[in-house]
């Protein structure tokens, strides 16, 4: 009697599983770090304006094709692009979204391991142990980067070891609560600080004259790297969808929580940020322009957080950095998946080899950057900045004149029944044919043309 191959990728056991790790890995330290720093560095109010914009014109389509894709194929990206089309590129397309995961998640877990120590910096400091403080919040010392990143590593594996149901639902359906759960009580805490409406005012009231280039093409790239498009992580959890979900439907809802996560963030760093001035700590640079990046979450907010000083400093610090490391986590777990699951696909190799292995791999190569911090903006600007969007393009390009728009309504139908009578088909056809690529591309080749003068 024969019998079937066993099962090794693994599918989702419900849809909201499906949502919440999806959105876990949109939301992460893209939105919760990356999203408001960018923000204050682009006008507050007005890059939110675009962003939400950008996020919905392009983002939520592109999503679309990316579920599309995975969910017909049930493969990694090199395998999905090898299923449905003969053409070279886009399998070369393919190993670049595995690549871009790869090179993200290296620098990402030195991040993510900063969080770690800012949440033990603060209980050392607030305890009176200001040495020890000090010594854990030094972003420059190699050994202690490697340490806590591999640490951060670790944990990630250990999740996506799991597997997609036992391992990466199971984890998400705790921890997106809780994130969601501590950004609105901060948030609470916060709006009732001196200086919080001052920040309120710069996040929720518009300057449309300080929307430019610069800002757009910010607002791109946040969001791509948001929504974790362009590095095969939707096609991969899209995958492990079943034929019976309607993908519009839960792209929608994880586009929103996405955007939802982000407003919650700038409604809590903002606010943050002018509160830490009315503590007396300096947020404005020597040009006049407010600190973002990671002066702002590693050394503007840490300050304003001993300022409060007592047990309000030590739980408002603790719970920010412990927000922080949960917000990477989700993310992580999702950058990581993406190469262990073409391992499995393509090489039939199990999990539990395929994530140590990769896993492993990615470590060696943050080793090299928790001694050269200095890399982390040279490898986001490559396989952020400019990967993800290059990466959507591809996509977009790939479902539109390739596999065809009328193969991928094929797809949609099944958990979509009505499509053809809605007005949700017609209009997707345009966006993701015509007004994707025409921007993607216009916003690659502007940052393109920035980055070389």
């Amino acid at each position: 009697m024969a019998t079937s191959k066993p099962n090794i990728r693994g599918t989702w056991n419900s849809k909201i599983g499906f949502i919440l790790a999806a959105a876990g890995s949109a939301v992460g330290l893209g939105n919760i770090w990356r999203y408001p720093t960018v923000m204050a560095e682009n006008g507050g109010a007005a890059f939110l304006f675009i962003y939400a914009m950008l996020v919905f014109i392009v983002g939520y389509p592109v999503m679309v094709a990316e579920l599309s894709v995975g969910r017909r194929t049930q493969k990694n990206p090199v395998g999905a692009f090898k299923a449905l089309s003969k053409n070279k590129i886009f399998t070369i397309a393919g190993f670049w979204c595995v690549l871009c995961g790869i090179a993200i998640l290296s620098f990402y877990v030195i991040i993510a391991g900063w969080t770690i120590s800012y949440f033990f910096e603060q209980i050392f400091f607030h305890a009176g142990l200001h040495d020890w403080a000090a010594w854990v919040s030094d972003t420059e010392n190699g050994w202690l980067n490697a340490a806590v990143a591999i640490m951060f590593m670790a944990v990630t594996i250990t999740i996506v070891l799991g597997g997609v149901s036992q391992g990466i639902e199971r984890a998400v359906r705790l921890l997106m609560p809780l994130l969601v759960v501590i950004i609105g009580i901060l948030i609470v805490y916060v709006m009732f600080q001196p200086g919080a409406s001052e920040g309120l005012t710069e996040y929720l009231v518009p300057d449309f004259s300080a929307i430019n280039t610069d800002l757009i093409l910010a607002a791109m790239g946040q969001a791509f790297f948001s929504l974790s498009l362009g590095m095969g992580a939707l096609i991969t959890y899209g995958s492990y969808l079943s034929k019976k979900e309607n993908i519009p439907e839960a792209a929608a809802m994880v586009t929103v929580f996405d955007v939802g996560i982000a407003f919650m963030a700038g409604l809590l760093i903002m606010p943050t940020i002018y509160m830490a001035q009315a503590q007396g700590v300096v947020i404005f640079d020597a040009d006049g322009n407010l600190v973002a990046g990671t002066a702002l979450i590693f050394q503007v907010l840490p300050e304003l957080f001993h300022e409060m000083g007592g047990l309000i400093g030590l739980i408002f610090g603790a719970s920010f950095f412990f927000l922080l490391s949960i917000a990477a986590l989700t993310s992580a777990i999702s950058l990581l998946e993406v190469p262990t699951s073409y391992v499995i696909d393509e090489h039939g190799i199990r999990r539990k080899k395929s994530a140590i292995l990769i896993g492993g791999i990615i470590t060696i190569i943050a080793l090299f950057v928790a001694f050269d911090t200095s890399l982390i903006g040279t490898i986001d600007f490559i396989f952020s900045v400019i990967g993800l969007p290059l990466g959507g393009l591809f996509v977009s390009i790939f479902l539109a004149y390739f596999w065809k728009t009328e193969n991928a309504r094929l797809e949609l139908e099944k958990g979509f029944d009505d499509i053809n009578s809605t007005i949700f088909w017609p209009v997707y056809k345009v966006f993701i044919k015509y007004i994707c690529p025409v921007l993607i591309a216009a916003i690659l080749i502007s940052t393109i043309v920035e980055a070389i003068r």
